[in-house]
This record gives structure tokens, sequence and C-alpha cells, in this order.
């Protein structure tokens, strides 16, 4: 087992995070046809809890029922995807209901749903969208200290500061893609709000449409700041710091 907390970008906005106790959970896993993350990491075998912001196509993998029952995890899902998963044969009893500003403790993880503004809907086989809602975020604290803050995709908002104020997360997973989501700039100032020392940046350079760069949200940064940028390429890891 890691002795801390380790983070994985798999690609665009997909994560896998390994707990101190060996849990392995999955952030917005999109794997089925995506050119973005890398094949041999297309069909995990383990996954202990699985984490959706929305249900947007490029978080929401159309097979995420089989990853379920092949992994037996645990999901936690916006309100309107869970409602959607239960649609296609999910057993209730493998989700963890929550709502926004609501905490549960999952296999010694504990997650906190927060705000996003992002609008969304999942799209359906029939090739129709359906099931419209607005996307959140999570804040996971491991037994290691580790506090991350999953912003899923999202607008800059001023609460971030009470996010600050309550989780003291240590790291920002945040989109810099611009466009549907906060470009550099926003989010720049998302790590200020945040007072985190980490920023993992996501959502960027995979569709023409997403032109913020890391180069650009370091630029955005000053020194005082105390903020280094990650540009994890898909597949690396990132052991991640705990709050001194």
């Amino acid at each position: 087992m890691p002795a801390t907390t380790q983070l994985q970008f798999l690609g665009h906005a997909a994560f896998r995070l390994i707990s101190p106790e060996g849990k392995i959970i999955l952030i917005d896993p999109w794997f089925t046809n995506n050119p973005f993350v890398p094949e041999h990491l297309w069909q995990p075998e383990q996954a202990d809890l699985v984490l959706i912001t929305h249900g947007h196509d490029d978080h929401f993998d159309p097979e995420l029922p089989g990853l379920l029952a092949r992994t037996g995890a645990v999901c936690v899902a916006q309100a309107q995807v869970r409602f959607y998963l239960y649609e296609q044969g999910v057993p209730t009893a493998q989700f963890e209901p929550l709502n926004k500003g609501g905490a549960v403790e999952i296999q010694g993880v504990e997650i906190t749903m927060t705000l996003a503004f992002h609008a969304s809907h999942i799209d359906l086989p029939d090739g129709t969208a359906g099931h419209a809602h607005e996307g959140v975020g999570f804040i996971l604290r491991f037994s290691d200290g580790a506090v991350i803050y999953a912003a899923g995709d999202t607008a800059l908002f001023g609460d971030m500061r009470l996010l600050a104020e309550l989780y003291q997360p240590t790291v920002a997973l945040l989109p810099i893609g611009g466009r549907y989501t906060m470009g550099p700039r926003e989010a720049a100032h998302a790590a200020r709000l945040l007072r985190v020392s980490h920023v993992v940046p996501f959502h960027y350079g995979t569709y023409p449409a997403l032109t913020g760069t890391p180069d650009e949200l370091r630029a955005h940064l000053a020194p005082t700041d105390g903020v280094t940028v990650h540009a994890l390429k898909a597949g690396e890891m990132l052991p991640l710091e705990k709050r001194q």
C-alpha cells in the first residue's frame, strides 16, 4: 500500500486515486474509445469507489454500469446521473446517495459534494439528450492528511474561498481549457481563493476549443501565490501533499 495518497491523471478529465489504505478511487472515468487515455488503462479490474461530477460524455463512460458490475465499486454521483444509472440496472445498494453540501465517509475517505457551475445532460442511446442537471465537485479527505478538491467542470465562483476555510484543500484539480469551463486566468484566481499550494490542470488540449494551457495558468500566478502547477501526462502519477 502507498505511504501517501497517490493521484494518477488518466487523461482529459479522468483521475485515479489510491488511498493510504490501498483503496482505488476513479473520478469521472471515461474509457470507452477514449483517445486521450492510454489504451492499457481502459479496462480497470479494480475500483473501490467511483465519483461522477456530471453526465457529459467526456466525463461519464457509457459502459459505466459494466465497470461497476465488474469491480463492485461504490458509486457517488450527481443526483440525476444516479437516477439514470438506476434505470440502467445498477443496483441501488451500490450507491451512496449524496447531494451538494452533504458529506459521507466511505472506505476511510471523507467525501463532501460541492457546488459547481456547469450545465449538463446525458447523451441517451437513441441519440437524444436527457436528464438535464448541474454538475458538482468533490472534496476528498484522506487518512494521511491529504485533502483534494476535484472541481469537475465549473466556472470560477467566489464561494471557493469558503471551501478553503472549511476544508483546507492541499491540491486542486481545476479545468483550464476555457470556453466551457474556467480558463487559465480564472483557474489562477481559483487557486488563490482555495489557498492551495498545488494545482493539477485538466480539460485542456484535447479538443480544438479547449485552448487554455498550463503555461498560461503559470503566467497568471505570481511567485507570492506559492502554487505549483503539475501538468501531468496521461498515465502519470503524483504523490499528494498533506497540509502541514
